[in-house]
């Protein structure tokens, strides 16, 4: 059975069964360690099972990129909900940085931890992996455009531009939280993106 073929709800629930162990897995021992094995120890799952639902082991990874983006963008809309003006923007930000503070600075971007492992090996990995960061991308994008509309940013101003901007902030300020264990690293990117939006607003 393939994987896009019709599935039952309890199917439904085995595959996000499976999809959950596999990421646990991935996020503790990575990607290229990690064996169908081990997602059938921890899911459990049997080897027919793994097959029923995921082509291979790759088919299953993409499945984990599209499961992470999905999450992720599930809690940027929940921190993001409601937003209009600058200050929803900075307690976002500062709901983004408390994620670290709880996580001491572990972990680092989902997304950004799998391309470091899978980018390279899979272009259709790769390709989920840059639809995920464009919808995060966007997510912000909308943010912005209804600040836009609301006259907390001005007419001129480009929300794409600054989204872009806004990632790339983040990407780089978890980057460095992770790898110093210091969630400063992403509250001063942060702040640097703070500080590009009220010139933009003044």
């Amino acid at each position: 059975m393939s994987a896009t073929a019709t599935r039952t709800p309890k199917g439904e629930r085995t595959r996000e069964r499976i999809v959950q162990a596999a990421a646990q897995l991935v996020a503790e021992k990575g990607a290229v360690a990690m064996s169908l094995d081990d997602v059938g120890a921890r899911a459990p799952a049997s080897r027919s099972q793994l097959y029923h639902y995921f082509e291979d082991k790759a088919d299953l990874i993409r499945a984990v990129v599209d499961a992470t983006s999905t999450a992720i963008l599930g809690a940027q809309d929940e921190l993001l909900e409601g937003v209009t003006d600058l200050p929803g923007i900075e307690r976002w930000m500062d709901g983004l940085v408390a994620m670290q503070v709880e996580r001491e600075g572990r972990g680092g971007c989902p997304l950004g931890s799998l391309a470091g492992q899978i980018a390279e090996r899979d272009p259709q990995a790769r390709a989920a992996l840059a639809d995920g960061l464009n919808r995060w991308q966007q997510r912000i994008q909308a943010s912005l455009e209804t600040l836009q509309a609301h006259g907390e940013l001005p007419a001129e101003a480009d929300p794409e531009a600054l989204a872009a901007t806004i990632l790339q902030l983040i990407q780089g300020g978890l980057l460095l939280t992770q790898v110093r264990r210091d969630p400063n690293q992403l509250r001063s990117a942060l702040d640097t993106a703070l500080v590009l939006l009220r010139e933009q607003a003044s």
